[in-house]
């Protein structure tokens, strides 16, 4: 608890444990995904791009928990580099989709390989049942939470 008595018991609170969690895994991920040339947030990207094909900017950044300022500057700079295209004008409406190119779908299997050690790593310790029980809880506390931010 805090020195006044008030606030949370960090040593007890779950949403501290998930955010160091979070971070933990952000932190390994960063450090196997570096050597390749790539941050979190651009594989989070690609790998969106390579499961999602034409998804428009503002469903990458959602979906990489960026701003959508933040994910154009990223795909201009991965158009630029030769891992995305997007046509030069959008199809329907404003929507640029985008796509992988074949050099960003070489750099995203090596990106996988790096991420999914780290994954297998971090549920090392865990038996078969334990990490379905984990995936199960997350999901149910995930959606928990949105259910409660849409007013239901």
């Amino acid at each position: 608890m805090s020195q006044n008595g008030a606030g949370i018991d960090l040593d007890k609170s779950l949403g501290y444990l998930l955010k160091e969690a979070s971070s933990a895994l952000r932190a390994a991920m960063e450090e196997v995904l570096r050597p390749l040339g790539m941050s979190v947030t651009r594989y989070s990207c690609l790998e969106l791009l390579a499961q999602r094909p034409g998804l428009s900017n503002s469903e990458l950044a959602r979906g990489a928990f960026v701003t959508r300022q933040s994910m154009n500057v990223l795909l201009q700079a991965l158009e630029r580099e030769g891992y995305v295209t997007r046509p030069a004008e959008a199809p329907v409406g404003k929507v640029l989709p985008t796509r992988l190119t074949p050099r960003g779908w070489r750099s995203l299997e090596k990106a996988t390989v790096a991420v999914r050690s780290v994954e297998v790593r971090m549920l090392a310790g865990m038996t078969e049942t334990e990490q379905s029980e984990a995936f199960r809880i997350l999901q149910s506390m995930i959606h928990s939470l949105r259910d409660d931010n849409d007013g239901s």
